[in-house]
């Protein structure tokens, strides 16, 4: 009888949803968007101490190192609205983290695409983020060009919220109805 109770009383306490459930659900995977802020923040210093601004560097016959400053959003959107654009696009940027850390959090366990989705896309937002507040334009390095026809300059944070969305994408291809 005193082991069937300690086997109750363990099983109850393994069967409580509330102790089960980690308050932080699927806010474990900030460790990729720590990742992500770490080598974006490091290559970007990289780039701006090694590299002269808007002077590429060949590096294949599709692919230059060009430093650039973006004063707007994607594609230099913006980037000559007079200055306002950088307190907006700040705005912006810091209230969809913000949003992407809340869906995060409630993401259910069972779903680690959709968190490493979001966590790279978090990171991004931050790491351009953090560009736009401390200097006030987003330092892009990596410029793809087929002749003379060159895709605008991109970075490390760029790059992870572009695979971020793809992988989201994948995902309502995948799962229509979630």
């Amino acid at each position: 009888m005193l082991n069937k109770n300690k086997t109750d009383d363990t099983t109850a306490s393994t069967e409580n949803p509330a102790e089960q459930n980690i308050p932080l659900g699927m806010l474990q995977w900030l460790w990729l968007t720590l990742l992500v802020i770490v080598l974006d923040q490091i290559s970007k210093q990289v780039a701006s101490s090694m590299m002269e601004l808007y002077q590429p560097i060949a590096m294949l016959p599709f692919f230059n190192f060009t430093l650039a400053h973006n004063y707007g959003a994607a594609f230099s959107f913006l980037s000559d609205a007079g200055g306002w654009q950088r307190y907006a696009l700040a705005a912006v940027a810091l209230a969809t983290s913000i949003g992407i850390t809340i869906w995060l959090k409630r993401l259910p366990k069972n779903d680690p695409w959709m968190a490493a989705s979001l966590s790279l896309i978090l990171g991004g937002a931050i790491g351009n983020l953090y560009d736009r507040v401390v200097l006030g334009y987003v330092v892009d390095f990596l410029d793809f060009y087929w002749a003379t026809s060159h895709f605008p300059a991109f970075n490390i944070a760029d790059s992870a919220i572009t695979i971020g969305a793809v992988m989201m994408v994948i995902d309502v291809i995948r799962n229509p109805g979630k």
